[in-house]
């Protein structure tokens, strides 16, 4: 005695179950004394919920036929309430000084360059830009991840800038709410070398940027020495993205180090370094970083990404 099973999908029913389940109307056949339960909950059933009636045709020998009807509700149930799922934060260094920051419903650009045309298929919630030498603002990336929504946030003195993109300028100090991520531009200068004038001026009121979502910190240094007032930031950064250097008058070699003993961050991502450099530092300074600081360095290629579990 066998029994073949007819499925007809009531509710909810997406294209790939359709497609798993085409042309098994009555092809499915199972000894008589099978669970119906234990088979369905065997199959590839996608959505989280669905409610599937089952025909059974009970062949019970010739001429004499049963029918049955059974419904099994909720083929795969929905997780439970008090299950949590972790939220992530994935990081992607993009080139130079650029970094992507992504959370389950947030997309932030800082200092995006050179970006290609796939990069419309990641458009911006929001853009950040340090100041307006031309590795840190490109206007060709910025157009390729704007949107309508896309907030932007410039220095207050890149007037033109800011009147193009409708962005909000700001100077040090300055604090934003955009939702539930709190932006704070800070402090970015290096300084007079010698007979040369400091390339980022602190006059210019340039800005790096403390990005606070979902209970994680940031810090983008964008170019800049370290500089005596990180002293205010000592312990309230989970992460520091520092230019290793060297150019642009920017910190670089042991300097680096001083910085992150003088933030304190949890971790350290280097940006803004040319090929190699950053082997070559962690290779240099590695072993002082770990002595001398509780801060984790991570080292990504540009075009990588590193994902934080948070809590």
């Amino acid at each position: 005695m066998e029994c073949v099973l007819r499925l007809m999908f009531l509710e909810n029913v997406s294209e790939q179950d359709l497609q798993i389940y085409n042309g098994l109307e009555l092809a499915l056949t199972i000894p008589f004394n099978s669970s119906f339960p234990t088979l369905l909950q065997s199959m590839p059933i996608q959505n989280n919920t669905k409610t599937i009636a089952i025909m059974a045709i009970l062949l019970v020998g010739v001429g004499a036929t049963a029918v049955v009807a059974v419904q099994y509700l909720n083929a795969t149930q929905a997780p439970p309430d008090d299950i949590i799922i972790p939220a992530t934060l994935n990081v992607t260094l993009l080139e130079n000084a650029g970094v992507m920051i992504e959370t389950n419903d947030t997309r932030i650009y800082i200092d995006p360059i050179e970006l290609n045309s796939t990069f419309t298929d990641y458009p911006a919630d929001i853009v950040l830009v340090t100041h307006p030498h031309g590795d840190h603002y490109d206007p060709t990336s910025l157009d390729i991840i704007e949107t309508e929504s896309t907030e932007f946030i410039f220095p207050s003195n890149m007037t033109a800038e800011c009147a193009a993109y409708e962005a909000t300028g700001v100077k040090p100090r300055d604090t934003i709410m955009i939702g539930d991520i709190n932006i704070t531009a800070f402090y970015m200068y290096t300084l007079p070398v010698d007979i040369y004038p400091a390339s980022h001026p602190a006059e210019a009121n340039w800005t790096s940027y403390i990005v606070t979502l979902d209970n994680f910190t940031l810090f983008h240094a964008g170019d800049s020495k370290n500089i005596i007032e990180y002293y205010e930031l000592t312990g309230t950064i989970d992460l520091a993205f520092l230019p290793l250097g060297p150019g642009c008058q920017t910190m670089a070699g042991y300097e680096v180090v001083n910085t992150l003993e003088r933030i304190q961050p949890t971790y350290f991502i280097p940006i803004h370094y040319g090929d190699g450099v950053q082997d070559t530092w962690i290779a240099s300074y590695g072993d002082d970083v770990e002595s001398e600081t509780d801060c984790t360095a991570i080292v990504l290629e540009y075009w990588t990404m590193h994902t934080f579990e948070l809590e």
